[in-house]
């Protein structure tokens, strides 16, 4: 990824809605170039999509939880399934340490996010859940830095 890509992924970032017109007139090279450019970088993963970002509080989740898993020897596949039939589980990572997978959760309210621990944990394949529920968003997501 060169100086260009990072420029253009920067104001696609800033300009969520911008034409590929307009983003070539900003970053000063011809329009046929960043389309190139934008083909390329999602050929390859690195543009993953051009939906909207929704906001889960304003969709009406406020609650934001991690939850770390514990997961029964062997089950990994099964646990991973049972949590992908759970729409309020945004993202399930694995991960090394004592636990074996975190959870990005968000609920309508504490008691709902409880009734989702449940449903979580009435998979033979978790063993253990340990729940923090966020406060607050200090650094939201954020990509530019690393393409500057």
């Amino acid at each position: 990824m060169d100086d260009l890509d990072a420029r253009l992924l920067v104001t696609m970032r800033a300009h969520p809605r911008i034409g590929l017109t307009e983003l070539a007139r900003l970053l000063g090279v011809a329009r046929g170039t960043v389309q190139a450019r934008v083909e390329k970088l999602t050929a390859r993963g690195v543009i993953q999509d051009f939906g909207p970002t929704v906001s889960p509080a304003a969709a009406g989740y406020p609650i934001l939880a991690f939850v770390w898993l514990q997961i029964a020897q062997g089950r990994l596949e099964e646990a991973v399934a049972a949590l992908g039939a759970v729409p309020q589980i945004l993202e399930v990572h694995g991960t090394s340490g004592q636990h074996d997978l975190l959870c990005r959760v968000v609920a309508r309210s504490t008691d709902h996010l409880q009734e989702i621990i449940a449903r979580i944990l009435a998979s033979p394949a978790v063993q253990r859940t340990d729940t923090t529920i966020a406060l607050s968003t200090q650094i939201p997501y954020r990509i530019e830095p690393l393409l500057q």
